[in-house]
Order: structure tokens, then C-alpha cells, then sequence
């Protein structure tokens, strides 16, 4: 059996990311999935998972992340169709919560700039 190349599971999350993100606005219609961004896409080292993160603009991240799933077998049959690979991952997604905790700390600091000493 021959080894895969280095980096291989890498280049393929990244490329499942890619496509998802642009199948997402152009194919999936549940109200529930508002304005999405795809963060990042971590796979199983069997291809048999993915995890794809998001973050989500104009929706309840809990419902977006319900519609997401419930397209997520659609949205792996278009993948397949587009990946040259024997298999394609079951498709699970996540919310990407490093963004708000991103914006929690840029809020903190502002904070702590702001009071003076001696406080």
C-alpha cells in the first residue's frame, strides 16, 4: 500500500472548506441558515469525518448549525461530484465560537485602556 503524501488530509480539509462555502449561498435554502462563513474544516485521518467550522450573521447559531446538518448530505453528494477522491467525508458542523471570544477580548482591553489608574 502506498503511503499518502505529506500534508495530503491538510490540502483536502482545505479544499472541502473552500467548496462548502461557496455551495453554501448557492444551494442551501433553509431559513434557518442566515449569512455564513466557513472558518476552517478539520478530517478524520480515514476521510470518514469532517468537521466544518463557521460562524454565522443574521441567525441563531444553534439553528443555523441545525440547517447546516440537516443540508449536509446534500451538500456532500455536490462535493463528490467535485472532489476526485474514493471518499468523501460525512459533513458535521460546528460553530466557530473564536471569533466571539475574539471580540470579548478586543472588548477587554478596550476596557482596561480606558480606566485611569488608581481605579
Amino acid at each position: 500500500m502506498r503511503k499518502a503524501k505529506p500534508g495530503r488530509s491538510t490540502r483536502i480539509a482545505d479544499q472541502i472548506a473552500r467548496d462548502v462555502a461557496e455551495l453554501i449561498p448557492k444551494e442551501v435554502r433553509d431559513p434557518r441558515v442566515g449569512f455564513v462563513t466557513v472558518t476552517g474544516c478539520d478530517i478524520t485521518p480515514d476521510y470518514a469525518h469532517a468537521n466544518i467550522y463557521f460562524t454565522v450573521i443574521g441567525a441563531d447559531p444553534e439553528e443555523c448549525r441545525e440547517g447546516l446538518n440537516a443540508a449536509a448530505g446534500m451538500l456532500r453528494n455536490l462535493i463528490f461530484r467535485k472532489l476526485r477522491i474514493h471518499t468523501v467525508p460525512t459533513l458535521h458542523f460546528v460553530h466557530d465560537e473564536s471569533v466571539d471570544r475574539g471580540f470579548a477580548m478586543d472588548k477587554l482591553i478596550a476596557e482596561a485602556l480606558d480606566k485611569k489608574p488608581g481605579e
